[in-house]
């Protein structure tokens, strides 16, 4: 079976609040990497004149804007994180770079709502290709991975990680995120 894989790096902060990783309550930062492995809805065998599954500008191009444009350098906080009513207050023009998470923005979680973006992306360019797996380099030794419909593990199932559209967050509309 073929499958297409690709990655992007990019930086983001966060916070975490729950109790599980204390150190982690106070904003931080990681440069991340995230591989995606994505395979034809209906494979079928090389043609023997184009020879591929699908052009890797029209499987990745989408997806690495949305990386380059919107995640890189965000700054990912749960719904629940005081810090959102801050930025509300003081720096709303920022809100459309805060990525927000029903809870926590673990790694397990990104790696579930990237799916399932990556998952609305390909689905609205019409279905051609299925996300097979997702996984993202936190550290140089710590990588979470994913493969399965990420809708059955995510704690909410409606947001923007539904959507095909550039939004990090149901704070700003999302055809203000697309600017």
């Amino acid at each position: 079976m073929l499958e297409l894989v690709f990655r992007r790096r990019f930086a983001m902060a966060h916070r975490l609040l729950s109790e599980a990783s204390p150190k982690c309550a106070v904003p931080h930062g990681h440069t991340e990497t995230v591989t995606v492995r994505l395979r034809a809805t209906r494979p079928a065998p090389l043609d023997g004149a184009a020879n591929m599954v699908e052009p890797f500008e029209r499987a990745k191009g989408r997806w690495h804007r949305w990386i380059d444009d919107r995640v890189d350098h965000a700054l990912q906080l749960s719904a629940a994180d005081p810090l959102l009513g801050w930025f509300r207050a003081q720096e709303p023009h920022r809100l459309d770079r805060i990525l927000v998470t029903p809870g926590d923005p673990t790694t397990e979680l990104l790696c579930c709502l990237f799916a399932a973006k990556l998952g609305a992306f390909l689905a609205e360019d019409g279905g051609r290709l299925a996300v097979v797996a997702l996984e993202i380099e936190e550290t140089p030794t710590n990588t979470v991975g994913f493969a399965g419909d990420p809708l059955d593990w995510l704690p909410a199932r409606a947001g923007w990680w539904r959507r095909a559209d550039m939004s990090i967050n149901d704070i700003v509309a999302p055809e203000a995120a697309a600017a």
